[in-house]
């Protein structure tokens, strides 16, 4: 299991990021389902920080995220959770606020502890081949292991 984020293509329309965490997996969710924690850690690349986040966690509730950079810029997003099995799955739907790819994705996060370890696996399936290959192109997998490294500071206070 890597400790790096790793991004493939998954299907026509999908991508798959996993990451292990060495915390247990009922932490791990937490830590990305609850807005006091997620203020800890989730601020994206570096010079960004998440400034609003609003988190209805029930299937039908929505959430909302905005991250500010030094110069005042806003990137904001926001989806529904479709699904919730605490701590073992979550599936939402995903749109940002300045469309960076065309249409709502929707993504499937699987939590799966081995020794204390958790791997996250997360497919996010867009609205067309184009809209994925166009987030392949990003190159996300930097600014997400930044993030994800944050995690991994924050899991280890815990």
């Amino acid at each position: 299991m890597s400790t790096q984020v790793e991004i493939v293509p998954h299907g026509d329309r999908a991508i798959r990021i996993t990451r292990t965490f060495q915390a247990p997996r009922e932490l791990v969710f937490d830590a990305m389902t609850k807005a006091g924690m997620m203020l800890n850690w989730f601020h994206g690349a570096p010079g960004w920080t998440l400034v609003l986040c609003e988190i209805d966690l029930r299937v039908g509730g929505t959430y909302r995220w905005v991250w500010r950079n030094s110069d005042g810029q806003e990137m904001g997003m926001g989806g529904m959770y479709k699904e919730i099995v605490r701590p073992e799955r979550l599936v939402t739907t995903e749109k940002f606020d300045q469309a960076w790819y065309p249409g709502e994705a929707v993504g499937t996060m699987v939590l799966t502890e081995v020794g204390g370890t958790t791997l996250m696996t997360l497919t996010v399936e867009y609205e067309s081949p184009t809209a994925r290959d166009g987030v392949l192109a990003a190159g996300l997998a930097d600014g997400m292991e930044f993030g994800y490294q944050r995690l991994d500071r924050f899991l280890v206070q815990r």
